[in-house]
C-alpha cells in the first residue's frame, strides 16, 4: 500500500473528492464510476453530471469549490511528509473484506508493518469497562488462536480494543487499529505508550484526514471499518447499549459472522451480548474452538501429521483424562466430555482446542470430537 502508485494529480483528485460535503463514500464511487477517473469527474460539466442516477444540484453544491482542492493539496503533502501510505479502493492492496463493502472508503490511510495477504482477519470490540471475566477470556482467546496467526483488528479504544490488541501483540500477532482521527494523533492519549508496539507488530488504518478530531460521529464511521476489514466480529462484553453492538449490527448487514461472549443475566456488561445471542445476531461464543469450527478455519495440516512429527506428546492432567476417556468412549460431543470427565464447559473446550493443536484429537461434524 503506498502512494507511490497513483501520480499527485491522481492523489489530489481522489482527496479533493473524499473531503467535498454531500458527496459520501457511495455517491463518490458512482461518480468515479461514471467519468472513469476521479480527475475526470471535475473536467465534466455539472449538466453532464445530473444525468447519473441518485445526482442531484444539492450533491454537486461544492464540487468545483477551489476551497476543497486547496485543502487536498496540503493533506497530500502531510501525506508526504509523514510517509503515510494509502490505499484508493481500487488498489489491490485494499483490504480485500473491506472492499465488497458498498460505503467502504474511497481512500484509507495507514502506517505500520501491514500485511494482509492471505491472512485470517477477525475484528473484537466491547465495553470500555472489561470486567475480570472479559480479561480473561481475551488472554485465553488469544492464546488459543496463535497457531492460525490471524490479524486481529480493533479500535485502539479503553477496556476491550486495547485488552485484544496488547494480547495479540504479547502472542506476537499482528494488531490493527482502526482510528477515529488522523494520523497525527493517538486517541486517548493515554494509548500513546502502546503507538510503537502496534506499528511494529501491525498499524493503524483510517480514513480520516490530518485535520480531523475524534468526534463522536467519527468513531461511529470507524465502526464499519472494523466490521467491514474482518471476515467475522467478535463481541466480547457489552451493556445494553453501546459502540460494539453498532459494530455488530453492521457486520450483521455486511453479511458477516459475528460471535458473542455470554455472561450472568445479573451482570451488566453482559446484557449486550446475550441479547445479541438470544435475537440470533451472534453466535455464542465460549472459546476460540467455537469461532474456528463456525468459520471452517482449518490449521492448515492434518492432525495425524502432526502426531508423526512427534510421537510422545506431553498432556497435562486434565488432557490425559479427556484423551483417556475419548480412547475408551470414541466419538463424543463436547456436552458429553464435560460432564463425564466433571469439567467446566469452558475449560474443557479450551483443552480440547490445546488438545487439537497438539494433534492427538481431532474435531468432526456436528461438534463431536475423537481421539487420534
Amino acid at each position: 500500500m503506498s502512494f507511490i502508485q497513483h501520480t499527485a494529480d491522481e492523489l489530489i483528485a481522489i482527496l479533493r473528492l473524499q473531503n467535498i460535503p454531500n458527496i459520501g463514500d457511495v455517491i463518490a464511487k458512482r461518480l468515479i464510476a461514471y467519468c472513469g477517473s476521479p480527475q475526470e469527474i471535475f473536467k465534466q460539466k455539472q449538466n453532464q453530471l445530473l444525468k447519473i442516477d441518485g445526482i442531484g444540484t444539492y450533491t454537486l453544491k461544492h464540487l468545483y469549490d477551489a476551497t476543497f482542492l486547496a485543502d487536498a493539496e496540503k493533506e497530500y503533502q502531510f501525506i508526504l511528509d509523514n510517509e503515510i501510505e494509502v490505499s484508493y479502493f481500487e488498489d489491490a492492496e485494499y483490504p480485500r473484506y473491506l472492499r465488497n463493502c458498498i460505503d467502504s472508503p474511497v481512500l484509507l490511510f495507514n502506517k505500520g508493518n501491514i500485511d494482509l495477504e492471505g491472512r485470517k482477519i477477525i475484528s473484537v470490540v466491547g465495553t470500555r469497562n472489561i470486567t475480570s471475566y472479559g480479561t480473561a477470556f481475551c488472554e485465553q482467546f488469544i492464546a488459543d488462536l496463535v497457531p492460525l496467526n490471524p490479524v486481529i483488528v480493533s479500535g485502539f479504544a479503553y477496556g476491550v480494543d486495547i485488552c485484544i490488541q496488547r494480547e495479540a501483540i504479547n502472542q506476537g500477532l499482528q494488531t490493527i487499529g482502526c482510528l477515529a482521527h488522523g494520523l497525527n494523533q493517538i486517541y486517548p492519549k493515554v494509548h500513546k505508550k502502546y503507538q510503537a508496539d502496534v506499528l511494529h507488530n501491525g498499524g493503524f488504518f483510517t480514513e480520516f484526514w490530518s485535520t480531523s478530531s475524534p468526534e463522536r460521529e467519527n468513531f461511529l464511521k470507524r465502526n464499519r471499518i472494523i466490521a467491514g476489514m474482518s471476515e467475522a466480529t467478535v463481541v466480547v462484553e457489552s451493556a445494553e447499549k453501546g459502540g460494539s453492538l453498532v459494530t455488530a449490527d453492521i457486520a450483521n448487514s455486511y453479511n458477516r459472522d459475528v460471535f458473542a461472549l455470554p455472561g450472568r443475566s445479573t451482570d451488566k456488561y453482559s446484557v449486550g451480548c446475550n441479547n445479541l445471542i438470544k435475537q440470533q445476531k451472534a453466535h455464542m461464543l465460549t472459546s476460540a474452538g467455537d469461532l474456528i469450527y463456525l468459520l471452517n478455519w482449518d490449521l492448515q495440516e492434518s492432525p495425524v501429521k502432526a502426531v508423526q512429527k512427534q510421537l510422545f506428546v506431553d498432556l497435562d492432567e486434565i488432557e490425559q483424562k479427556i484423551y483417556s476417556y475419548l480412547q475408551q468412549e470414541g466419538k463424543q460431543l463436547l456436552d458429553s466430555i464435560a460432564f463425564d470427565c466433571q469439567l467446566p464447559i469452558f475449560k474443557t473446550s479450551a483443552t480440547l482446542l490445546t488438545m487439537e493443536m497438539k494433534g492427538v484429537i481431532r474435531p468432526l461434524p456436528g461438534k463431536l470430537f475423537e481421539a487420534v
